[in-house]
This record gives C-alpha cells, structure tokens and sequence, in this order.
C-alpha cells in the first residue's frame, strides 16, 4: 500500500481512546491500522475515522432506510451505531455492539446492509488487515474490485490544492498527452490510470497531480504546505504546457 504522505500520529487522548475500546465490536486491523496510520482515505474511496458514536443518533429519526424481517438492525438501533468509516458519496460504515456484522448505510439506497467477513479476515491481525477488510467491503457492496490501486492518503491537516484547466485550444496536447508527458518530465513514485483520470503521487510533493480525463480539462495538485517549493517548480511545469489557472471567484 503506497502512503501519500507521511502519516500524522495519533495524539495522546486518541491512543488512550482506543486502548480503552472493546476490541472485539470492531473488525480485523480497524484498531491497529488507526495507531500506525492515523485517520485518511484509503483508495480515494473510504475516510478511515476514529469510532465515533455520536453521528448516527440523530438519524434513528429520519426514517431515511425501509426496515423488514432481513434488516442486521431496527431504525432505533441505528442512534446506537459507531460510525468508523465514511465513503466519498457519503455512505457510513459502522458497527454495533450487539452485532458481529459491520454494518452499511448506504447514501442512495433504501436498505441497511450487513457484511459479513470471510474467516481468513477474521483471523488476520495485523496492520494491512483492514486494508484487505476494506476491499472486500467494496467487492460486497459493489460487486467488483476496486480500479484504484492501493494506497493510503493520510489527514496531516497541512494539505494544499491547486486546480488548473488545460484549455481545448488547436495546438495544445490532450489531457492523456498532458499526462504522459508529464510522466516523462517527472517520474512519479507510483501512478493510477483509468478510463477517467490518471494519478500521478511524488513523494517531494507529499501528494500527486489528478489529471481528470472525465471532464477533459482539469487538473489538480495536491501537496503538503512543506512542499511549497516542490510544488511551484510543478505547477510553473504544468503552466508551461499550456494549463491555465482557474478565474478567481
């Protein structure tokens, strides 16, 4: 699993939070990957949270998920769920202190879901553990493996992003072009390429350039606010082959 970043440690308070946890309510490696790694995104998928048993409560009341005889859980326990996780588009994994099921409730879908966990991952304690628990979580509730290649964006709260647009002027590159020049100039560490973006992480950055093929024009920088140097010299690259920065608002 490629780190972005270096990982932010966990505080004093934290490490005594979760050393007081009962252990066994939470899946394989979910404890053990926090204290190594720190809270993040895994995948550009999951944020990775600390257990938080507030979140949930007040959604017992909105009546946002149908509920039958298959539910894991009733309308009212969800105000008794630990949220350990949230996706991108807002789904939340959690668990329940009277189940032995991680439990998803999905953003746009009607239905609670329970996964259940192969024994191989239940077995398993160690710090990849929970990397492998995640994926199988989205092979179960997507019916495919993940495209994105592993990797683990740690929250170090001195991230920074730029967002330039490379314009469709006669002359200029495409967007893959960009990106496979951009390859050439500066070797990454490790890269990801779809259909819809290519990846492109540097570890002087403490980040990566997202070329979005999707939309056809924009392109971001991520980087740590340490790298500021780093990131100037790449972004005065990316402006010399013809992206431009977005129109202040």
């Amino acid at each position: 699993m490629y780190m972005v970043s270096q990982p932010k440690p966990l505080s004093h308070d934290q490490n005594q939070m979760l050393a007081e946890e009962e252990i066994k309510i939470y899946p394989p490696g979910y404890l053990l990957f926090l204290q190594r790694f720190g809270e993040g995104n895994y995948r550009g998928w999951m944020n990775v949270q600390l257990p938080d048993n507030e979140v949930l409560k007040p959604f017992a009341e909105y009546d946002l998920w149908e509920h039958d005889a298959d539910s894991p859980i009733t309308e009212q326990q969800i105000g008794q769920c630990v949220a350990i996780g949230t996706t991108v588009d807002g789904d939340f994994l959690a668990v329940h202190p009277q189940s032995d099921q991680l439990i998803w409730l999905p953003r746009h879908e009607e239905y609670v879901k329970a996964i259940a966990l192969q024994e191989q991952e239940q077995e398993q304690e160690d710090v990849g553990t929970y990397a492998k628990v995640l994926d199988e979580i989205y092979r179960q509730v997507y019916g495919r493996d993940s495209e994105e290649a592993a990797f683990y964006e740690p929250w170090t709260g001195f991230q920074s992003h730029v967002f330039l647009r490379l314009p469709p002027k006669q002359g200029h590159v495409s967007l893959p072009e960009l990106a496979e020049k951009c390859r050439g100039a500066y070797s990454p560490d490790f890269s990801i390429e779809t259909q819809y973006t290519c990846k492109l992480f540097y570890r002087q950055l403490g980040g990566y350039i997202r070329f979005n093929y999707a939309n056809k024009q924009e392109v971001a920088v991520m980087y740590e606010q340490d790298a500021q140097q780093e990131f100037a010299v790449m972004e005065q690259w990316l402006l010399s082959n013809g992206c431009e920065a977005y129109p202040a608002k």
